[in-house]
């Protein structure tokens, strides 16, 4: 029990809900409850199916279908999170606004690339590992409810606070926005050097 709340929990974090509505803040504001949580709720059945794989196949996604290393999918991830995160320092929550496509692929967009990145793929990879394909995919799909549980409350809270107080919303966004692109930078970083390392490992050791 304690290794499947572990697991569970390295999944939420990874997923990292409060991330998430900096990337979604446009979208909280311009959206309807309802829809809204309709497109999140596609936006989390893609993750889920994808993580699902991951778990059930492990890193034999890469290794067997695609012909590549996981340590290549690290690095490209930490690019794209590097290039987000200057962006972001640069253009605060404007930055999310131009990856996303058209309005009709909101659900996919959603999904990639902050849902399904690296560190997901590697938690989801984890749990099958740690607690097999049925255990490990309970384990992925609370860290995905509980997530989307986090977006949507936080839905209401904005829909709720930001007529009486929009000032305040706006310097907390700056603020949290700011801090996010320093925390994205960092992460990767991490996902890259951690790439490089295992690329390297593989090859000359």
């Amino acid at each position: 029990m304690i290794l499947f709340a572990n697991t569970t929990l390295l999944m939420l974090i990874l997923l990292n809900p409060f991330l998430l509505v900096l990337y979604l803040l446009d979208l909280i504001e311009i959206l309807d409850h309802c829809s809204f949580r309709k497109v999140l709720l596609r936006a989390g059945l893609i993750s889920f199916a994808v993580f699902v794989i991951f778990t059930a196949l492990g890193d034999a996604v890469f290794t067997a279908f695609l012909q590549a290393r996981f340590a290549s999918f690290q690095i490209f991830g930490g690019i794209v999170f590097l290039l987000i995160g200057v962006r972001f320092v640069f253009s605060g929550t404007r930055a999310f606004h131009g990856l996303r496509g058209d309005p009709q692929h909101l659900a996919g967009s959603i999904a990639m690339p902050i849902m399904i990145g690296p560190g997901t793929l590697s938690a989801s990879i984890v749990a099958g590992q740690r607690l097999g394909i049925a255990w490990g995919s309970l384990a992925v799909l609370m860290a995905v409810v509980i997530s989307l549980g986090v977006i949507i409350a936080l839905k209401l809270v904005h829909d709720y606070v930001k007529p009486r107080h929009e000032g305040l919303i706006e310097r907390y966004v700056e603020i949290v926005g700011r801090v996010a692109a320093l925390v994205i930078g960092t992460f990767s970083i991490e996902m890259i050097m951690r790439g490089l390392k295992t690329w390297l490992a593989a090859d000359f050791f």
